[in-house]
């Protein structure tokens, strides 16, 4: 079963920074329940298909951008936390944001992501 730390992890790096959809698909069933809410400041987005769909979108509107860790995931109880940057590779970020993701039964069962401004 994975750690709330490694599902911080995927949900950033394997899913929303995978510009390749087979193994975002691949990434997004071992890390998310079935059912996964995701909600942002756009829209919330409910279940697998759903998901990639978003993980999608954002990677076709930044071509080039990728998402990297701002900081160690932090963990209570159930809940993960993790800020991250987006932006031209090799560049300075040009968003700032966070994910808060509840866990159960070692899956993401719903991400809610922030975005942090200066």
């Amino acid at each position: 079963m994975a750690t709330i730390e490694q599902l911080m992890q995927a949900n950033l790096l394997e899913v929303f920074n995978e510009r390749d959809g087979e193994r975002r698909r691949a990434a997004i069933a071992r890390t998310y329940a079935p059912g996964v809410r995701f909600a942002d400041p756009e829209e919330t987005v409910q279940g697998h298909d759903a998901l990639d769909a978003k993980a999608q979108k954002i990677l076709d509107d930044a071509p080039g951008f990728v998402f990297a860790a701002d900081g160690p995931v932090r963990v209570t109880q159930d809940l993960g936390y993790l800020a991250w940057s987006f932006g031209p590779e090799g560049a300075a970020p040009v968003v700032r944001g966070a994910d808060i993701a509840l866990v159960a039964d070692g899956l993401i069962t719903s991400v809610h992501t922030l975005l942090l401004m200066d």
